[in-house]
């Protein structure tokens, strides 16, 4: 018996016996994060000098075969590396967001002024035959609060549930973390956003911190559900203040970059609610079923903010 031989294949095993594990747990692992190439590269270069050595000496034996498995080994690692990295890539690209603060601005810039429409152009909804399974939310702020959703979706016939989730004082920065653990595990099918009471001041002092915020809100929403709908509801600027005008322009921009429904709170004096209402008795009485837009529902809402609540809020600046 060839001791040097027996001795070398002991070694090649006990080198070797560690890698299946490594393979199993990187494969279990999903992620090629703590694992170096570099090394797994040098460990293959060294069995591929040994297998060489041995082909040049013409030492065809079981010492070759280990070469051979404890290579294979290795190979199925870098395979495994490969594929982890390909997961991680893929993680990292759903968790980023679709468009940036930079984009913002330059749709801002090149975004036309808000132009002021007549409630007539808000009628024509009439969808397929959809059957509503989950309820539309409303998350706003102090005055959201106090929407009687409940009331409002008894007098306008709404055949769906509506929710008023809103909380007092909620800003953008905090809006993100009560959705994750106060409204999306309800699986809710449409959301409807009213903020940035609580953050003009962050607004005029970084606008892109602003934008990442709202960013990140919507795409945590489309994380859980992507087809969700989503409608963003301008801030209310009884003054013309201009920088509430100019966060507004960028809560458009945000809704039209990640394709939301944009109302626009300037246009509440117009909104007819009664019409609105009309326009749904005349499809129910043809036989149709709707899927009630977001932009009709957010209009009934705020017509009664805008009447009711308002004018009982003394500093009025933004209504959220």
């Amino acid at each position: 018996m060839d001791f040097a031989h027996l001795f070398e294949a002991a070694m090649l095993v006990c080198f070797g016996f560690s890698w299946p594990l490594n393979v199993r747990k990187a494969y279990k692992a999903r992620s090629a994060k703590g694992t170096s190439l570099a090394f797994i590269i040098l460990i293959i270069t060294g069995y591929l000098a040994g297998i060489a050595a041995k082909f040049i000496h013409g030492q065809y034996n079981y010492v070759l075969a280990v070469y051979f498995l404890n290579l294979l080994i290795v190979l199925t690692n870098l395979a495994v590396y490969f594929r982890n990295k390909a997961l991680d890539k893929k993680a990292a690209s759903s968790n980023q967001l679709k468009v940036t603060a930079k984009d913002i601005e330059e749709r801002v810039s090149k975004a036309k002024p808000l132009v002021r429409i007549s409630s007539e152009e808000n009628l024509d909804y009439i969808s397929k035959v959809y059957e509503e399974k989950n309820a539309v939310m409303l998350i706003g702020g102090s005055m959201d609060k106090h929407i009687p959703v409940s009331e409002l979706s008894n007098e306008f016939d709404f055949t769906f549930a509506l929710y008023n989730k809103s909380q007092e004082k909620l800003s953008l920065k905090d809006a993100k973390k009560y959705m994750t653990s106060e409204i999306l595990p309800l699986e809710p099918e449409a959301c409807i956003f009213h903020l940035g009471d609580e953050d003009l001041n962050l607004f005029k002092t970084n606008p892109e911190l602003f934008d990442n915020y709202y960013l990140e809100l919507i795409n945590e929403v489309k994380r859980y559900n992507s087809k969700e709908r989503i409608a963003l509801v301008s801030v209310n600027n009884p003054q013309n203040d201009k920088n509430i005008k100019s966060m507004n322009a960028h809560i458009k921009a945000i809704s039209e970059a990640e394709k939301c429904t944009f109302v626009n709170l300037e246009n509440a004096k117009l909104w007819n609610p009664d019409a609105t209402k009309a326009a749904n008795d005349f499809a129910y009485s043809m036989g149709l079923s709707q899927r009630k837009p977001l932009k009709n529902v957010s209009e009934i809402l705020y017509s009664y903010a805008y009447k009711e609540l308002l004018p009982t809020v003394k500093d009025a600046k933004i209504v959220g």
